[in-house]
Parts: structure tokens; sequence; C-alpha cells
């Protein structure tokens, strides 16, 4: 006779085992796959045999000098969207939370940059940013300010910060709809309260909607981090990684070790070192909200 209680789990069972084998074909094996591609010598030539060489690969990876320079390009890539997409984009949630008429509209507007093609909207921005592009006709043939075209995606630092105003632009909206939901949450008592207290607007929001967001502000950060280390559509159609690799970033400097030169071991071996590189900074970010609550 079967019990209720192992039938409840039977059932338990049948219901996840389905994602449960899904979850340990597409994310599980492929983990574990790779992380013995990081281990092998592997490449175009020596794809049937692969021979086992350690942690060579991750020798290589610390001693490229290319690493080191697409490393500094997601740091400061992630350091400057990150802060800057929450700053515009909790701004503007502030602002859309005031406005009854049109809120709407307005939002619909602010979010529009999000649903943009990546493709699309880094052509857009290399046209504009271009030798012969839109800015450069405009500052010189029109305004007047310039006597010739600035080679704006000629060089490291001026290729990487088109791509930063770029992911800026397009990470205003997702901000603003996650503190718009955020802000619609802290309890209006708490204003009317500080105002009591004598608190103008920076006081309300340093004391009230700052502490009230404040889960939602690690939410964040944590998946904006994420996102800036994984930039690569904008790298790619904005400046290919030229010149000479310069404004490459982890991701783009991947695609280009593997299916350019075909060294799949050392494209594995960066895609841990970049994983373990995300999981030290969220450790980070978590002890640091934490020890400001304290």
């Amino acid at each position: 006779m079967i019990t209720k209680s192992r039938l409840n789990r039977t059932q338990l069972i049948a219901l996840l085992l389905p994602g449960l084998l899904l979850f340990a074909a597409f994310t599980v094996y492929p983990i574990i796959r790779l992380f013995w591609m990081s281990l092998c010598d592997m490449s175009f030539s020596s794809m049937l045999t692969q021979p086992f060489n350690g942690i060579e690969n991750y020798k290589e990876v610390f001693q490229d000098q290319t690493f080191w320079t697409v490393f500094v390009n997601s740091i400061v890539y992630t350091l400057i969207t990150v802060p800057g997409q929450m700053a515009i984009g909790l701004f503007t949630a502030i602002l859309l939370n005031g406005i009854k008429r049109f809120s709407v509209t307005f939002r619909v507007i602010n979010y529009l940059p999000v649903v943009t093609s990546w493709v699309i909207a880094s052509l857009v921005f290399r046209y504009i940013f271009n030798t012969e592009g839109l800015l450069n006709y405009f500052l010189w043939k029109v305004v007047g300010i310039t006597s010739s075209n600035i080679r704006w995606l000629d060089t490291r630092w001026g290729g990487i910060s088109v791509a930063m105003i770029l992911g800026i632009w397009k990470g205003i909206g997702w901000n603003m709809v996650i503190f718009l939901a955020a802000l619609q949450q802290v309890p209006q008592d708490l204003y009317e309260a500080s105002e009591i207290d004598g608190c103008g607007a920076w006081g309300k929001f340093v004391h009230v909607t700052l502490p009230g967001i404040k889960g939602t502000i690690l939410f964040a950060l944590i998946e904006l981090t994420i996102g800036g280390f994984n930039v690569f559509t904008s790298i790619k159609m904005i400046t290919g990684g030229k010149p000479a690799h310069q404004t490459d970033t982890l991701l783009t400097w991947m695609y280009y070790k593997a299916f350019s030169t075909g060294k799949f071991g050392y494209a594995a071996a960066l895609s841990f070192v970049m994983a373990f590189s995300l999981g030290l900074l969220a450790i980070v970010q978590f002890r640091m909200m934490r020890n400001r609550d304290n």
C-alpha cells in the first residue's frame, strides 16, 4: 500500500526530474566540460587528442600582457557605467514617481533604449563617432569648433568611452523601472514624519529613500556589475578591439582567442578567471552593504 507521503514524494520527484535533467545537461555538464577544456591543450590542431597540460592555460592567461589590458578595460567600463546607470536611473525614477500626468508616456520614452537592439544602437553610435561621422561633421562643418575630424574610435580610451556612453544610455531605463518599483514601496508615513522633523528634500532622500530601497540598490549593483564584465556587442561593433586589441574587453578577447586563434583551452581558462573575479566582487559588495547596515 502506497502511503500519502510517499505518493507526494513521488509526484514531487516526477515534477522536478525534467527540470533537473535539463539543468544538468545544459548547465552543469557544460561547466564541467569547460573546466576540463581549461586544463587541456585544446586548439584546432589538437581538437581530437586534447592532451592534458594542467594549469598551463591559466599561467598563460596571467602572463599575457593583453589579458591585463582587457582586464583593466573591463574594470574601468564597469566602474563608470554601473554608477552612471544607477545614478541617472534613480534620479529619473524619483522624478517620474512625483509625476501624475503622462507618467506612463515618460516611462515608455525612458525605457525605449532598453528594448533597442544592441547591434543597431552600436552601429548608430559608431556612425556618430566615426572619423567621418555625424559628430565630427557637426563640430567641424556646422559649429566650427574643430579644424579637422577627431579620430574618436582610433584610441584606446576614446573607443572605450564611446562604448561606456552607449552602455549608460542603454541601462538608464532598466534602472528607472527597478528603482521606480522600489520607491513606490517606501511608506509615505516615513516621509511625513521626516518632514515634521524638519528634513528637507535632501534629508528625505538620505534618511528615508536610500534606506528604503537599499535591497534594490544591492540587487541592481550586482546585476549591473555582472553585465559590465559581460560587455561584448558594443565593443565588437564599435571598435572591434582596435587598435591592436587595446579596446578589447574580457569577452571580446575570449572570443578572439577561441574563434580567431583557435586557443580554446586559453579561452576556457579565461572564462573561469572571469567567473572567479565576478564572485570576489559579489562577495565584496555583499560585505560592504552588510557593514553599512551595521
